[in-house]
C-alpha cells in the first residue's frame, strides 16, 4: 500500500502534466489483458502521449483547476486517461487502432484543446490525417507552381531545338536541295 507522501506526489505529477495538455481522452479498460496493455501503452507512447490507469478521485483532484477539470469530474467505475500535449489525430488513431483490436478498451470521452468531445467525434478525429500528412500535402500544393514554371521554363529550350530541326529538315528535302550539288570539276 502507499504511503500519503507517495500519493501526494502522484498526484501532484498528474496535475502537473494535466496542466500542460491540449488531449486527455479517457477509457476504460476493464478485462484487458497485460499483453494487450502492453501493446497499448507502447502504441500511446509511440504516439507521443501518455496512457495511466487512474483511482477516480486522484483524478478528479489532479483536475481541479486544469483543462480536463470538466472531463475528469464525477467519475464512475475504472478508468484510465491517455493524454498529450502534441497532436490529438495521432493520440486519437493509436488509440482507435487499440480499441478494434480489444474490444475491452472502450472510450469514454474526450477533450481537445479545451472542448468535451464525444465518443463519436474521437472516431472522426482518428480519421483526419496527420499533422505530418497535413504538412506533406501543403509542401506538396506550394510546391507545385513552381515545379510546372521549372517544367515550362526547361521545355522552352526543348521546344526551340526541335522546331529548329524540323525547319531544317523541312528546308533541306522541301526545296531540292536534298541532293548534293556536282562540283564542277565533275561536270567536265
Amino acid at each position: 500500500m502507499k504511503k500519503r507522501s507517495e500519493k501526494q506526489a502522484d498526484l501532484d505529477k498528474l496535475k502537473g502534466e494535466l496542466a500542460k495538455v491540449s488531449t486527455v481522452i479517457l477509457t476504460t479498460f476493464q478485462g484487458i489483458t497485460v499483453q494487450d496493455d502492453t501493446k497499448l501503452r507502447r502504441s500511446v507512447q509511440a504516439a507521443g502521449g501518455n496512457y495511466k490507469v487512474v483511482k477516480n478521485t486522484i483524478a478528479e483532484r489532479a483536475a481541479n483547476g486544469t483543462p480536463a477539470e470538466k472531463l475528469l469530474s464525477n467519475l464512475k467505475g475504472t478508468n484510465s486517461i491517455a493524454f498529450t500535449n502534441t497532436d490529438p489525430v495521432a493520440l486519437a488513431k493509436a488509440l482507435t487502432k487499440i480499441a478494434k483490436d480489444v474490444p475491452a478498451f472502450q472510450f469514454r470521452a474526450g477533450l481537445v484543446e479545451g472542448r468535451v468531445i464525444s465518443i463519436a467525434e474521437i472516431q472522426q478525429l482518428a480519421n483526419l490525417p496527420s499533422k505530418e500528412e497535413l504538412i506533406s500535402k501543403i509542401m506538396f500544393l506550394l510546391n507545385a507552381p513552381a515545379q510546372r514554371i521549372a517544367t515550362a521554363l526547361n521545355a522552352l529550350p526543348r521546344n526551340l531545338a526541335v522546331t529548329v530541326s524540323e525547319a531544317i529538315k523541312a528546308n533541306k528535302f522541301g526545296s531540292g536541295e536534298g541532293a548534293p550539288a556536282a562540283s564542277p570539276e565533275a561536270a567536265q
